[in-house]
């Protein structure tokens, strides 16, 4: 018994200073530990609210907020084992350096990702609309993290890299409700070019997808080598616009033709003078 006791004693001397010393300390980094935890919990779900509230894409809401997680998380436990007494130091600069060196290996594929998220963020295309961009021209079909997926007219599939859209030029058809139609077309100089126009302006009246307001005008364009060129702009919707550029290009061939007036060709013209060649135009 006198052992036990004595045990006891030895066991108060040893620890008890050590539990006075340290449990505070360890009692405070556990109530950290849990209200941070529950902390990150709340700033995440707060953050894909005001993603939801201002329409950034679906696609993005659960990789940021997974992301941001993460980030908070691991502050908190660095942030926690520094208050029990841990050398968080060497454990800092060991991340650090390892991010360092994925982000070194993982370089264009970090800017892939950067340029998703702008993308997705400040949406200078959404899926289903046609953009221009890197020399290529189609649907978009899918907005994904690291590319954009385009689909061509002629159904093929493109891929580009995200770094590349959000770094360059991006032309969107889609975006505008309106488009203007630029109808362009040739007669000879011998033709009468006020009877060119008055057919043309009745080619768009007649149409009901050509919008009244702007009206549509005809403008003498430019003296060819071999034509007169006058254009004809009219505003449609954009989901008329190819339909329209068509169907009235064929319509003013066939009344051109009815009213005799000529779309020329370039023609080359030789002068010949007692047998020989001696002059040729075009």
């Amino acid at each position: 018994m006198e052992d036990m006791n004595g045990m006891l004693a030895r066991m108060q001397e040893t620890w008890l200073p050590v539990i006075m010393q340290y449990g505070g300390r360890l009692l405070l980094a556990l109530l950290t530990l849990v209200i941070g935890w529950w902390l990150v919990g709340k700033l995440t779900r707060g953050m894909l609210a005001l993603l939801t509230r201002r329409g950034v894409e679906p696609t993005l809401h659960g990789f940021l907020g997974s992301l941001l997680g993460i980030v908070l998380k691991v502050l908190l436990l660095v942030s926690v084992a520094g208050m029990v007494g841990v050398e968080t130091t060497s454990f800092i600069a060991m991340i650090g350096a390892a991010g360092l060196a994925i982000g070194l290996a993982l370089q264009g594929s970090l800017a892939n990702f950067a340029g998703g998220v702008l993308i997705l963020i400040f949406r200078p295309f959404k899926v289903g609309e046609y953009i221009e961009a890197q020399g290529v021209g189609g649907t978009v079909n899918q907005i994904q993290i690291f590319h954009t997926v385009l689909l061509t007219p002629d159904n093929k599939t493109v891929v580009i890299p995200n770094g590349n859209l959000s770094n360059g030029s991006v032309v969107n058809y889609s975006r505008q409700e309106t488009r203007r139609v630029d109808l362009n077309m040739g007669i000879a100089y011998d033709d009468d070019v006020k009877l060119a126009r008055s057919i043309l302006l009745e080619l768009a009246h007649e149409d009901p997808r050509v919008l009244k307001d702007p009206e549509p005008v005809v403008w003498l364009a430019s003296l060819g080598d071999s034509s007169v060129n006058l254009s004809l702009r009219m505003w449609t919707s954009t989901a008329d616009f190819w339909p329209t550029f068509f169907e009235l290009q064929e319509l003013a061939k066939e009344r051109f033709d009815a009213a005799g007036l000529t779309i020329p060709f370039p023609q080359r013209t030789l002068h010949v003078v007692q047998g020989q060649t001696l002059a040729a135009a075009d």
